[in-house]
């Protein structure tokens, strides 16, 4: 009997949060779509301006003029990372996603092989800048402090192998998206709230080797100070779920689906 396995993904939208980036969006936006594009993978840009007060709205209208992948959208209501980016998950029309930041922070090489990654028939691919492979450049060491102390603590508590828990550049299909409503987060804690999701609910994982730069222009936006509580809410919140819901959240099975084991790659197929 041959391998089950999923049809070919037909679209991908990148959603992208965008809060006061004049001055790196349009780069980010170019790049992005140009390495897409050379690589033949059909694609949109879905950027949520998330109440910017500089002229984010205009130079985003301006691009999308320029590049028709790029679907400029406001997100009408409270500011927060994390609205701006479930309104922008609710806007998207692909059947897979990458959730990337504005600041050209991210790699669009490394979107390429998110997408390569999905096809294999993951449900979630998340990078890691930790690994062999990954890397970072720029990191202000209070932040890298911080990161990799609450990333084992994450790791310890839910017993994975995944070390980058808190990045946010990272891609799901869309049923997981929709398997892993209602999505709580409303500011930087959404990070880490998608994945934990997705890996308590059963869906199946790949973590891959990832870069990170430092951002040019403009300002950072995560305030640690704000942050601490909610994400240690959030951690807490999927961990009971983990503990008590008795699975009643968990992933769908279906038969044509292959057989992933969380996190572990896919069984090679037997020889005739």
């Amino acid at each position: 009997m041959n391998a089950p396995s999923f049809p070919p993904l037909s679209l991908l939208s990148i959603v992208i949060p965008a809060r006061n980036e004049e001055g790196a969006i349009p780069s980010t936006l170019r790049h992005l779509h140009v390495e897409l594009s050379l690589r033949k993978i059909p694609h949109e840009i879905v950027v949520v301006d998330d109440g910017s007060t500089d002229s984010t709205w205009e130079v985003l209208q301006e691009t999308a003029r320029e590049i028709p992948q790029v679907r400029p959208t406001q997100n009408p209501g409270a500011n927060g990372f994390g609205r701006a980016i479930q309104h922008g998950l609710n806007s998207m029309t692909g059947d897979a996603v990458v959730i990337m930041m504005a600041d050209e922070s991210d790699d669009c090489r490394d979107v390429v092989r998110y997408w390569e990654t999905l096809n294999e028939g993951y449900d979630c691919v998340f990078g890691s800048r930790f690994m062999r492979g990954g890397g970072v450049i720029d990191y202000p060491w209070i932040k890298l402090f911080l990161n990799r102390v609450f990333n084992l603590f994450i790791k310890v508590l839910f017993g994975i192998r995944l070390n980058d828990t808190t990045n946010a550049f990272k891609a799901y299909r869309r049923s997981v998206i929709t398997g892993i409503a209602p999505i709580l987060s409303q500011h930087f804690n959404l990070t880490v709230e998608l994945p934990l999701k997705a890996i308590v609910r059963g869906y199946s994982w790949k973590v891959i080797p990832i870069t990170w730069r430092n951002r040019r222009f403009g300002v950072a936006k995560l305030k640690i100070a704000e942050m601490g509580s909610r994400y240690l809410f959030i951690c807490l919140y999927c961990w009971l779920e983990k503990m008590l819901s008795r699975g009643d959240y968990r992933k769908p099975s279906a038969p044509s689906e292959p057989l992933l084991s969380s996190g572990l790659p896919l069984p090679e197929k037997p020889a005739a």
